[in-house]
């Protein structure tokens, strides 16, 4: 071991008994350096967490590229432009979608939804993901009554359950003798949670035969038609190329269109937070220059000492940079073991818990990446170094023969 490396595991162990006072303050430095790291590595942990959770919901439910028209009427040659999209190899899955705005009743409540008729086979994205009661089933049961698939805000409204009648009422304009509304019913076979109100609490899924009936749809008529690709990341590429055949009477829109103010919010989280908590770092960092050179001024004899047989100034600035950096390191240690013992909290635990409605989910989510821990580590590091090099020039700038006399 070099001795240099030696004093300063000494000088960190503090095996004095008079140190009392100067180990207080060491420890408090680690501690700052280990809250910092510590608040900084789960405040980063829970902002990825909710970035990929909201993220992945909304990607997993919501179509990543819809066409719809400009003016408020159906779609007449759908069949057409579903054709049309088969020439784009980024396409996973396409579908056909009739849409619009019903009443819905049950025995003892009313309100009023999106009607959404879609495909009769179980989805691999979106609904067929979020089924937390019953089944996705939009097909006729043994009394000819079709399914219908409802969100559970919606189930909450209505006061429904697995195998309540839903009643659905659409109508164009004033009601009157002339003009009735279209009635249905409709069995409730599935209800789904994504935690999102956007998704929870608006459509009521159907077979898109039935939503045609209701809304006098011919069969090549249709409200939208829903797009996903093989790759979310090629979604903006694949609206631009999509622009340039599929035009006016057409819109393209993307799902950073339809859903842009939670995707704002999730990247204000992810900008914001940690910012503002690594300045506990910065300030735990700092903390080091008065406890340094409170170790400097401790060791001001043993300085004079080292000054006095021949140690070069370069010698003893790193005896205490190493002093500094070693109380860093141990700091930093301790704040790593506290994200990680975080994590495997509320992982399996959930000590966090979260009001879905205003979170879109139940617990706040971790997910550390590797990433976080090697910057952070950097960060601190450098910063602990640059604020212990101060004290440790002005050890090394020591005058030996004023220490030597120093006390009498």
């Amino acid at each position: 071991m070099k001795f240099e490396w030696y004093l300063a595991l000494r000088y960190f162990k503090g095996s004095r008994k008079s140190s009392g006072f100067l180990s207080f303050i060491k420890y408090m430095s680690i501690a700052g350096i280990a809250i910092g790291a510590a608040g900084l590595l789960i405040a980063l942990s829970i902002v990825h967490g909710f970035k990929s959770t909201i993220n992945g919901k909304i990607m997993d439910f919501a179509p990543h590229v819809t066409v719809n028209t400009f003016i408020n009427r159906p779609i007449h040659r759908a069949d057409t432009l579903l054709t049309h999209l088969d020439r784009y190899p980024e396409i996973k899955s396409k579908q056909v979608v009739v849409q619009g705005q019903v009443m819905i009743q049950t025995k003892d409540q009313v309100t009023g939804t999106t009607l959404k008729g879609v495909d009769l086979q179980k989805p691999e994205f979106g609904v067929g993901n979020y089924i937390t009661r019953g089944e996705y089933n939009l097909e006729p049961d043994s009394a000819g009554m079709p399914g219908i698939v409802l969100g559970s805000q919606l189930v909450e409204q209505l006061q429904a359950d697995i195998g309540s009648v839903i009643t659905v009422y659409t109508i164009e304009g004033i009601p009157s003798l002339i003009n009735s509304p279209e009635i249905k019913q409709f069995r409730l076979t599935g209800i789904y949670e994504t935690g999102i109100d956007l998704f929870d609490d608006v459509f009521a899924m159907v077979d898109r035969q039935y939503a045609r009936d209701l809304f006098k749809y011919s069969e090549t008529q249709a409200n939208a038609i829903e797009i996903r690709l093989h790759d979310d990341s090629e979604i903006l590429a694949f609206k631009e190329k999509l622009d340039q055949t599929v035009i006016f009477p057409f819109f393209n829109e993307t799902i950073y269109t339809v859903f842009g103010n939670i995707f704002a919010w999730v990247e204000l989280q992810e900008n914001m937070i940690p910012l503002v908590i690594s300045g506990m770092i910065v300030v735990a960092a700092f903390n080091l220059i008065g406890a340094i050179l409170m170790m400097v001024l401790e060791r001001t004899r043993d300085i004079g000492i080292l000054k006095t047989i021949g140690s070069k100034s370069k010698m003893i600035r790193r005896i205490f940079l190493m002093e500094g950096l070693m109380v860093a390191g141990v700091g930093l240690i301790i704040g790593i073991t506290i994200s990680l013992l975080f994590y495997f909290l509320q992982v399996n635990y959930q000590i966090i818990p979260l009001s879905q409605e205003n979170y879109y989910m139940s617990y706040a989510p971790v997910e550390p990446q590797a990433i976080d821990f090697i910057i952070v580590s950097i960060v601190t590091i450098i910063l602990s170094g640059l604020a212990s090099w101060f004290p440790a020039r002005i050890a090394a700038n020591t005058d030996p023969v004023k220490v030597i006399s120093f006390g009498r």
